[in-house]
């Protein structure tokens, strides 16, 4: 079978993001990409295209995962709730450094397949090294892994190094589809030269960094007390000389050139409204990721706010070290039970062309468009009695998703 040969998929919905969703209608794919899409009833047979009928369900685009730590995959399980996201992160620390990379690696690898198979097109990974883009360059799911740097007590020669080295590793990366960038750890355990020195590196591309994730980061950076100070004494990162600016971490990381249009900022759990507001006007992206910051203790996103003060909103599973699962459907589902009058054509767009965009894929994928990746998957939506938008963001399971390219064609093909 020439799985090249253009093909029409017939669907109950078809779900493009972009624009409403379409009652019965069409999707035409050719070579891996979208050529046309519509109403069935409206198009004509056409006899050198392949046809396909998805019977009870929706075609839409594949999932942006914009935010997940694959490089914590071994930890699954192994992580409980936390009441303080110092103390999660204490616990975190203390069982990473017994990993083992082999184990390491055959966990990522588990866990990129399980992305693949949950629907996600597209993921931002956060990483200490190259394993995770290493993995993912072999599999089909594309992403921009940002090279993450801690260093609280690093000074002006040794952030200049960093900074180097990350610029030289992105130069010398020949990944077909996995792309390098650069991300800043938090306020809490990065110094202003260190953050300097990284978006010196970033330029014009892409960044990344964990912002008002829990109380403590607030409370370090108003008066440089509190539980991550007494971390990092504990692990020999505190810098005597360093003073807190006495701002919250919207200002702080402003001053320090990090809030702009190619910024992504993750959790926001803490965000004050003038925050809010700021990252709205200065076009930064913010990605939510709330199953994790209830298992961290960090807190819950305040998302129907967020969204209220028009911040593109993205969405992440984060890891596996505080979620039972990479599925993204059911990070939608805790949205939809946090946020319940937020409209769901509003969480799917996150989940999709805001991700997309913010990670540099926005004319590629998050949405069918003529012209764009055929990276669509196929959706049960027998149940879809609420509406296919408010079905798809109140959970779906793996066995509900079919990767269009992934159809046998042998078994749904039927005649044109």
């Amino acid at each position: 079978m020439n799985r090249n040969r253009p093909t029409r998929y017939h669907a109950a919905w078809v779900v493009p993001i972009e624009s409403p969703p379409i009652q019965e209608g069409f999707v035409d794919v050719a070579g891996g990409v979208i050529e046309a899409l519509g109403t069935s009833a409206s198009v004509p047979s056409d006899p050198g295209r392949r046809t396909v009928r998805l019977s009870d369900q929706a075609i839409l685009p594949g999932l942006v995962n914009a935010h997940a730590h694959l490089e914590l995959s071994e930890l699954r399980g192994e992580i409980p709730p936390a009441s303080s996201m110092p103390a999660w992160a204490r616990d975190v620390m203390s069982k990473r450094e017994s990993l083992e990379i082999g184990n390491a690696v055959r966990a990522v690898k588990i866990a990129a397949a399980e992305l693949r198979r949950t629907g996600t097109s597209l993921v931002g990974d956060i990483a200490n090294t190259r394993l995770s883009a290493e993995v993912l360059e072999k599999t089909s799911v594309d992403a921009v892994v940002f090279r993450e740097e801690i260093g609280f007590n690093v000074m002006d020669d040794e952030a200049r190094k960093i900074a180097d080295r990350l610029c030289e590793e992105q130069r010398r990366w020949t990944g077909r589809h996995v792309r390098l960038a650069v991300a800043a750890h938090a306020p809490y355990s990065v110094s202003p030269s260190l953050f300097k020195a990284l978006s010196r590196a970033a330029g014009d591309g892409l960044r990344s960094v964990h912002l008002a994730e829990s109380k403590e980061e607030i409370l370090f950076l108003e008066a440089g007390i509190g539980a991550w100070r007494s971390i990092l004494s504990e692990r020999g990162r505190w810098n005597p000389k360093w003073k807190p600016p006495a701002v919250g971490p919207v200002a702080y990381l402003s001053e320090l050139g990090w809030i702009g249009p190619r910024t992504i900022v993750v959790h926001g759990v803490h965000l004050t409204d003038a925050e809010l507001r700021f990252l709205a006007e200065n076009g930064a992206t913010l990605v939510i990721c709330p199953r994790s910051n209830a298992w961290t203790g960090a807190g819950i996103p305040p998302i129907e706010r967020i969204f209220s003060y028009g911040v593109r909103v993205a969405i992440g599973t984060d890891s596996l070290a505080s979620v039972p699962d990479l599925n993204l459907f059911s990070e939608l589902a805790e949205i939809r039970r946090i946020a319940p009058d937020l409209p769901a054509s509003e969480i799917l767009r996150s989940a999709t062309q805001v991700g997309a965009t913010a990670l540099g894929a926005g004319d590629r994928l998050g949405a069918i468009v003529p012209s764009r990746k055929a990276s669509l998957i196929a959706v049960d939506a027998s149940g879809a009695s609420k509406g296919i938008e408010e079905s798809l963001v109140s959970g779906i399971k793996p066995e509900q998703i079919t990767w269009l390219d992934d159809i046998d064609f042998g078994v749904d093909e039927i005649p044109s």
